[in-house]
């Protein structure tokens, strides 16, 4: 009920992608496991490299493999762990349209982001977190609108890192 992906990512470097996703689905049977795997394939766009090993591929690319058999699975809750930390901008909104697409069909979301944009456009609920203390908590808009001087300093920080400055 409760799927995790870190972000170390955890393939088994001598299965294929599509062979990784496959693996927690052989219990559901054979058609019922391509059908998944094959679905997620082309929803993640991962049509060019699923048949490829671990090594074979980016790290943004073996992290899109760890998304897809996770979601694979059809968990209650996923815990993800900076799922986008590898990845280029094109494939953070293919993962930001599924997250919600999987929220909206009741999946719980948890989620560790540094990333702000991604963090106010997919969660209901977040938590600033310090030095493992909640310093923080509300809806996306505390993202824009903080309330606590360390928060601010933080968006601030990040405000001034993407600005290039």
């Amino acid at each position: 009920e409760v799927t995790v992906v870190f972000q170390q990512l955890f393939l088994w470097p001598h299965m294929t992608l599509r062979q990784n996703i496959a693996l927690p689905l052989k219990k559901f049977g054979e058609e019922k496991a391509s059908n998944t795997v094959n679905l997620l394939i082309d929803q993640l766009d991962m049509r060019d490299f699923a048949d490829r090993h671990p090594n074979e591929v980016s790290l943004g690319q073996r992290q899109i493999a760890a998304l897809a058999r996770a979601f694979a699975l059809q968990p209650k809750f996923l815990l993800l762990d900076e799922i986008t930390s590898a990845l280029d901008i094109e494939y953070v909104a293919t993962i930001l349209k599924k997250l919600n697409i999987l929220r909206e069909q009741g999946i719980g979301i948890l989620l560790v982001t540094h990333i702000i944009g991604f963090a106010r456009r997919s969660a209901s609920k977040v938590l600033f977190m310090d030095q493992g203390k909640i310093v923080e908590t509300g809806g996306p808009e505390i993202l824009t609108e903080p309330k606590t001087e360390r928060m601010k300093d933080f968006i601030s920080l990040v405000n001034y890192a993407h600005k290039g400055n």
